[in-house]
């Protein structure tokens, strides 16, 4: 993509904002309203925010038009997981041409730069992110299991800390997803170090025997489980861990968006098996992206004992 298109992209939020306040100025000109002026004025207000906040060079994400649209399309991404206009093809295109190949350490600083400046998305983010980095670290996991790869930066981040002999396998739902992401972790170079499989651990029990017998998943296997895809499946996805045994003694559980959208569920089960089958840290964090809504991450450590 050319700089001089990409820029004409980059502010396209910004044309819209003035045309949003300029609409809304000339209807409250005119003399026939059919919407409240309140609705208006709020309009206004709006596009106003919106383009200073587009201009300012260091953008709040939810004062963004792709934050906006990715909102207004909830019901797809909760269907699709895709947004529905393009962004997630658009990243896959922004990385190969603004990251260098082979350096992980580029490509990820270059997904965190597109989705602060250009396009919303809903990746771990950088603040989060370091928590699940901090948590490999420790660990030195040599088997690590995503659920929910989306574009492949979470699985960056757990490529270039874990151990060199270690592997990703990443499961996503939606197949044009889990291609964006094979492309991103080509560019950066730890493709051969990240496996992405296309299906879900609640499609009857399919993904769970790919596992199994295309990638060699055992009892206590597991090292390390990281859980960002659909909020209502992270508690029967992780029973579903633990009816096949994979887990052992001290592998741990991290997931994501406890708090926003929240999983309240999950986070019940972890606190009612506290030190019986769990032991759980919990993060206090941001939304990614963004210093104005709090989110937490827990880490949970297996501790292999019946409840």
């Amino acid at each position: 993509m050319g700089a001089a298109v990409e820029q004409v992209r980059k502010r396209s939020g910004t044309f819209a904002g003035c045309a949003l306040v300029a609409g809304a100025a000339c209807m409250l000109g005119s003399p026939v309203r059919p919407v409240p002026r309140w609705v208006l004025w709020s309009a206004a207000g709006l596009g106003t925010a919106i383009t200073a906040n587009e201009l300012s060079g260091k953008p709040v994400p939810f004062l963004r038009w792709s934050f906006l649209r990715m909102v207004m399309r909830s019901k797809h991404l909760a269907t699709e997981w895709q947004v529905g206009d393009g962004r997630e093809a658009a990243l896959a295109d922004h990385v190969e041409t603004h990251a260098r190949p082979g350096d992980v350490d580029d490509v990820i600083r270059v997904v965190d730069g597109f989705c602060r400046h250009y396009s919303f998305l809903i990746n771990v983010g950088d603040e989060k992110g370091a928590i699940l980095d901090d948590a490999v670290h420790r660990l030195q996991p040599r088997r690590l299991l995503e659920l929910g790869t989306y574009c492949g930066y979470s699985a960056l981040r757990m490529a270039r800390a874990m151990p060199a002999d270690a592997h990703v396998y990443s499961i996503e739902f939606n197949p044009a997803n889990a291609e964006i992401a094979r492309r991103v972790l080509a560019h950066a170079g730890v493709a051969h170090r990240v496996t992405v499989v296309v299906g879900t651990l609640g499609d009857g029990g399919e993904t769970l025997r790919r596992l199994r017998d295309e990638h060699g998943f055992r009892a206590g296997s597991l090292d390390l489980v990281f859980l960002d895809h659909a909020k209502d499946a992270y508690l029967p996805d992780l029973q579903r861990i633990l009816d096949e045994g994979w887990l052992h003694l001290g592998s741990v559980v991290v997931a994501d968006n406890i708090r926003f959208p929240g999983v309240p569920a999950f986070h019940s089960y972890m606190r009612d098996h506290e030190d019986t089958l769990w032991r759980t840290t919990e993060h206090r964090a941001h939304v990614e992206y963004q210093s104005l809504l709090r989110d937490v991450v827990l880490e949970s450590t297996y501790l292999g004992r019946s409840a």
